[in-house]
């Protein structure tokens, strides 16, 4: 007979068993971030995926041609005591992925039907639109090659749900907002005369303003870690190239030439950095403060920085005369670089970095 302190069986299953919670609709198998409950966010993504480490004893199910599991410690350079610790700071999970760019566009598509209905285009500074054709539209291509090229194909190398999930967002937003710049050459081309969809593409592939950025941006698309390529772009080329860009000079200077509008869509990608660069933050701090692969990570991501910084500095040069293009000169690139540099030290501040010597901004 079983003392009070063995479990009691209750049906022929095998392993059947009370336990404690055993019927209870809070137990969780996993430690919540904060206090004793999960949030709604960990019930629907911790541990959707499980793996050798949690669960599978019969190791992955499934495996590459070559005998390869379905995911592989070897596809990053970092190393993690837990891979399953990280939690998204943003807490997204599906309904709130769509709720939330349903939002967003639902608040573009106002904005720009009312400056059509409004004639608000046609009274922008014609050294803007020129501005706004040739450079502003061309980061779609940036955009687009973030979302599909970099977080896409990170996505599903990531060690755990929780990971690639946040990843996975973040390739949602930067596609979303590609095609929002899409979209709205297509509004500004339909009622301007003379304006043209095709000079953005032309710049992004031949303006020597934007080689460096294209260059630096296919270089992180040729690593095979995924790791290396979130930390390149969120750590490096965002904060470095594409947010003193978005931030130092378009929503700095849309609005005195008379567009209302840009900033609007924008600041779109603004707001979706500052919620990526979050997630990122949390995750890379992770691996900078493990127990037991804190050390070799740090120095891992400072070999990234000397890979990826000169490049991105670079880039960033390379765009210096775009800021005198437009009529009213409301800001410097030089209070622009100055962001980036200050943003980016925080940045390897927080993961406790040093930034290699002779490659400092």
């Amino acid at each position: 007979m079983a003392t009070e302190t063995e479990p009691q069986t209750r049906s022929s299953e095998a392993g059947a068993a009370e336990f404690p919670d055993w019927n209870s609709r809070r137990y969780t198998s996993f430690k919540p971030r904060k206090g004793k409950r999960a949030s709604l966010y960990e019930d629907v993504t911790v541990d959707i995926q499980p793996d050798p480490d949690r669960y599978l004893t019969q190791n992955w199910i499934m495996a590459f041609a070559d005998g390869t599991p379905t995911y592989h410690t070897s596809w990053s350079a970092l190393q993690s005591s837990d891979w399953h610790e990280f939690r998204d700071p943003n807490e997204e999970w599906e309904r709130s992925i769509y709720v939330r760019n349903s939002t967003v566009e639902k608040h573009l598509a106002l904005t720009t039907h009312t400056a059509k209905a409004e004639g608000a285009y046609q009274r922008i500074d014609p050294t803007w639109l020129k501005v706004l054709e040739r450079h502003v539209l061309a980061t779609k291509h940036a955009e687009y090659w973030l979302g599909m090229e970099v977080f896409l194909v990170a996505q599903r190398d990531a060690m755990t749900n929780m990971i690639n999930n946040e990843i996975a967002v973040n390739s949602a937003d930067k596609l979303r907002y590609a095609q929002d710049l899409v979209l709205y050459g297509m509004d500004l081309a339909e009622v301007l005369p003379g304006f043209s969809n095709t000079v953005a593409r032309e710049a992004w592939l031949e303006d020597t303003n934007w080689q460096a950025a294209r260059d630096n941006l296919e270089q992180i698309t040729t690593s095979p870690d995924w790791s290396e390529q979130v930390f390149a772009a969120n750590m490096l080329y965002e904060p470095l190239v594409l947010e003193p860009f978005r931030s130092g000079f378009v929503l700095q200077t849309a609005a005195p030439h008379g567009d209302f509008v840009t900033p609007v869509i924008v600041g779109t990608a603004e707001w979706d950095y500052e919620r990526h660069l979050r997630a990122s933050l949390e995750l890379f701090g992770m691996l900078s403060d493990d127990p037991v692969f804190g050390a070799r990570n740090r120095q891992v991501m400072e070999g990234w920085l000397r890979k990826y910084l000169p490049m991105s500095v670079e880039a960033l040069r390379r765009l210096q005369p775009i800021w005198s293009q437009p009529r009213i000169k409301e800001t410097t690139f030089a209070d622009a670089y100055e962001g980036g540099r200050v943003r980016f030290n925080s940045i390897i501040s927080s993961l406790h970095l040093t930034v290699p010597t002779g490659v400092a901004l």
